[in-house]
């Protein structure tokens, strides 16, 4: 603790009064102290300015089984920094002329369906990349995540049309992963090659990203990848990084920093890429419509950047920054989060990867090198953002010990447990399938049959209100389950939410709606 207060208070006086850009000495300065303050094994590190690289760097240890030290090839999973990919990969069927950015996704995938008539009838290219469809914050993600689903992209296509819109067509940006699994389909149907392939052989091997794969499962040499870590009860514990394939064109790419940068220096140099060669991978025409904002983001306040507009482009989050454009995106799964930022006028790329799923470990570490090109002074982002996330643990903390109180509490009494035999059978939801309650040595249990990492516990809380409580730990998601009752006191049907407000977007158990299925069915 003495080291991290003695480095905290160095780093603190050198950047409050330093107004260049850091050096290399001091950016690994800032993740070492980034790494000690969130519990970070290993980060990785890249700086793009003028075309060159200037910093490349892996720190800390790809895993903490291993001990192995990560460096600057170490592959990470990028997450939905894989987005801006199928953004590119559908420009370069649009500079071809396979398709435009408003064809309907009918035309391409007649059997896309949305809950809206209206809706499905409009539909675009541009529609599925810019998080405007109508539908709710990662609605039928559940589908996706976690990473133990038998859903088949077939049957989530199909399954589009149950999830309800909360809010009118292109009026409101709510992030979804879904349609990008419907855009990652619509290039292989009119390129002819699966999104995989396309991402490849048109993009990874044209910027030489030898290293890099469009899925964890493609990778072709798995020596120098990381394992994910997620923090249980305060302890790093490893778990399997997320290996599905259904989620590859909404974040399944697996690359390095040093790829990275590769895809990043042609993306600040409009398209074009191989130096005096004058390669082209993108038109300048599409390269402005990925970095024009197509959907509204709220910004709330400034801010120290004085941003006051954000908008979602294709494939990149974008903002008025100090007055300049910036073009960002993040990633997140179980146990990694990743960063690529890029402020095109400066001609400057960060990227940061790590292995544990802490976002405000690459913020700070992304920000501290961001204020030295903007001239943004007196900010010790490690110090302020890991208040921020102890303020937050500490809020969902107090939310959550006194529902375990009350938990306990039920369990130390006699005569509060229900009867199990009111709840326990299956019961479908439209989008998801089917859900299992049984009782089993005197417990109540919950099990989803089509993701079965969904399983655990169902404790009694009150009234007709359980607490799932899951049994694989490193999920952070334990959840609500309220039941209501037919006219002879039988569950009927339940919803869920989650109870920790720290939990996951993707568990998206508020968008289940799960009713008793008839015996025989």
């Amino acid at each position: 603790m003495k080291k991290i207060l003695t480095l905290a208070l160095l780093l603190l006086v050198c950047l409050s009064s330093y107004t260049q850009p850091l050096t290399s000495q001091e950016i690994d300065k800032i993740t070492e102290y980034t790494m000690q303050a969130f519990n970070v094994p290993g980060i990785a590190v890249a700086v793009v300015k003028d075309d060159k690289v200037i910093h490349l760097k892996g720190y800390g240890v790809r895993s903490i089984a291993t001990g192995e030290k990560t460096d600057e090839n170490t592959l990470f999973a990028i997450a939905s920094n894989t987005k801006a990919f199928t953004a590119a990969a559908l420009g370069i069927l649009v500079d071809e002329g396979k398709l435009k950015w408003e064809t309907k996704v009918i035309d391409i995938i007649p059997e896309f369906r949305l809950y809206n008539a209206y809706v499905t009838e409009d539909f675009n290219i541009k529609d599925l990349l810019t998080h405007r469809s109508g539908m709710g914050l990662g609605a039928g993600d559940l589908m996706l995540w976690p990473d133990s689903s038998t859903f088949t992209k077939e049957e989530i296509i199909h399954n589009l049309r149950y999830l309800k819109q909360t809010t009118p067509f292109r009026t409101k940006y709510d992030y979804d992963n879904l349609l990008y699994l419907v855009a990652g389909e619509v290039v292989a149907r009119v390129s002819g090659q699966s999104w995989e392939e396309f991402v490849e052989l048109r993009i990874m091997k044209p910027l030489g990203m030898e290293n890099s794969s469009a899925s964890p499962a493609r990778a072709r040499d798995r020596s120098n990848m990381i394992d994910a870590h997620v923090p249980v009860s305060g302890v790093l514990q490893v778990v399997p990084l997320y290996e599905s394939d259904l989620l590859n064109p909404a974040g399944g790419i697996i690359s390095s920093v040093a790829d990275m940068t590769k895809w990043v220096r042609m993306m600040i140099n409009i398209g074009s890429y191989g130096g005096n060669n004058g390669l082209h991978m993108l038109s300048e025409r599409t390269h402005r419509e990925m970095w024009t904002p197509q959907t509204i983001i709220p910004v709330r306040a400034p801010g120290p950047y004085k941003s006051h507009f954000a908008g979602y482009g294709l494939g990149w989050r974008l903002a008025d920054v100090s007055g300049y454009l910036q073009a960002s995106h993040t990633g997140g799964l179980a146990g990694i989060v990743t960063q690529v930022l890029i402020i095109p006028e400066l001609k400057l790329g960060i990227i940061v990867f790590t292995n544990q799923q802490e976002g405000s470990a690459f913020t700070a570490i992304t920000n501290a090198i961001k204020d030295g090109y903007l001239g943004v002074t007196g900010n010790d982002w490690v110090s302020m953002l890991k208040e921020n996330v102890e303020r937050g643990q500490a809020e969902a903390k107090k939310i959550t010990d006194e529902i375990w109180a009350r938990v306990e509490a039920n369990r130390s009494k006699t005569g509060t447990a229900p009867d199990y035999s009111t709840y326990a059978g299956s019961y479908g939801d439209t989008w998801f399938g089917d859900i299992v309650i049984s009782e089993e040595s005197g417990r109540l249990r919950f099990r989803s049959v089509k993701s079965p990492k969904l399983r655990g516990d169902m404790l009694y809380y009150t009234g007709n209100t359980f607490i799932v409580k899951w049994d694989d730990r490193s999920m952070d998601a334990d959840a609500w389950a309220v039941f209501t009752l037919d006219k002879d006191g039988k569950a009927a049907g339940f919803t869920m939410a989650a109870i920790s407000p720290l939990t996951d977007f993707s568990y998206d158990f508020h968008d289940l709606d799960l009713r008793r299925k008839k015996s025989g069915l």
